[in-house]
C-alpha cells in the first residue's frame, strides 16, 4: 500500500486521524513515526464498524510539541479524548502509552493491546538503548540508518521508505524527549499489569530482538486478563510489514471486548 498524508482533525492537544463510526478504537504510535503508521489498519477496522482514532504524539505529525515531563505527558492528552467505552492499541512506546492509561482504572478503557512492547530489558539492551537516547540530538534531524536497519534489516520496501521519511521529518526535539521517556521506561511494571483489570493482548513478532516474545508472554502473565499472541516472520514494524495476520488478531480483540 502506499502511506500517503491524510486528513487531520484537532482534538484537545492532539490532531488526530478519525475514520470510521462505531465503538470506539483509539491507535497509538512509537516514537518517530506518525498517525498514518496504522494506514494499513484504519479501514480494515473502520470497515468491521468501528471508530478508529489515531491521534499524533506530541511533536510528531501534525500535533504540535509541548512540554513534556515524563510518560503522563504523552497518556495524559490522550486520556482526555476518552469519555466513551473504548480499546485502547499501541505500538511500541504506544504500547507503554496505551497500558498506561489501562492501568489508570479509567472505566470507559474495555480493553488494551499492546504491540511489540518492552518488559524488563535485559541490562544490555537497557544500556543500549539509553546510550542511544541520550546521544541524539535535539537541534538536528537524526540520520535513520541505523534505526531502518533495527527495524528493517536490509530488505527494501514502501514501508522502510514512509519510516525513513517520517523519522527525517519528525521535531528532533520532539524525537529525543520521546525517545528518552521510552528509554528510561522498563516497560509497565508488575503492579501497573496487575491493574489492568480489562481484557490485554500483547501481541510482537518472533522475529522481535527487543520487544521479545517472551516479554509478551511475560506480561500476558500477570495481567488478570491477559493474552499472548506472536506473528510468525514479524519483527518491530509488524503493523505495516504484517498488516493482514495483524488485523486478524486485534479484530478478534475487539469482538472480545467491544462486541
Amino acid at each position: 500500500m502506499t502511506w500517503t498524508t491524510r486528513p487531520r482533525s484537532e482534538y484537545g492537544e492532539l490532531a488526530a486521524i478519525d475514520a470510521g463510526t462505531g465503538p470506539l478504537v483509539v491507535l497509538l504510535h512509537g516514537v518517530g513515526l506518525r498517525a498514518e503508521a496504522w494506514g494499513a489498519q484504519i479501514e480494515p477496522l473502520a470497515s468491521a464498524g468501528y471508530r478508529v482514532l489515531c491521534p499524533d504524539m506530541p511533536g510528531h505529525g501534525e500535533t504540535p510539541l509541548t512540554a513534556v515531563d515524563g510518560l503522563d505527558s504523552y497518556a495524559a492528552p490522550v486520556a482526555a479524548l476518552i469519555h466513551e467505552p473504548a480499546v485502547l492499541i499501541g505500538h511500541s512506546m504506544g504500547a507503554l502509552i496505551a497500558t498506561y492509561i489501562a492501568a489508570s482504572g479509567n472505566p470507559n478503557i474495555k480493553g488494551v493491546a499492546a504491540l511489540n512492547a518492552i518488559f524488563q530489558r535485559p541490562e544490555a539492551a537497557r544500556k543500549a538503548v539509553l546510550s542511544r537516547a541520550y546521544a541524539l540530538d535535539e537541534t538536528q534531524s537524526n540520520d535513520p540508518t541505523v534505526t531502518l536497519q533495527r527495524w528493517f534489516a536490509e530488505e527494501a520496501s514502501a514501508e522502510r521508505d514512509a519510516c525513513a521519511r517520517w523519522l527525517q521529518e519528525v521535531d528532533p526535539r520532539a524525537y529525543k524527549a520521546a525517545y528518552t521517556v521510552f528509554a528510561e521506561s522498563d516497560g509497565p511494571s508488575g503492579a501497573q499489569l496487575a491493574a489492568i483489570k480489562c481484557p490485554a493482548l500483547f501481541l510482537t513478532g518472533a522475529d522481535e530482538p527487543n520487544s521479545t516474545p517472551q516479554m509478551s508472554r511475560d506480561m500476558a502473565g500477570l495481567a488478570p486478563r491477559g493474552q499472548a499472541e506472536i506473528i510468525p516472520n514479524a519483527a518491530h514494524m509488524m503493523p505495516m510489514t504484517h498488516a493482514d495476520a495483524v488485523n486478524a488478531v486485534l479484530l478478534r480483540f475487539l469482538q472480545e471486548c467491544l462486541p
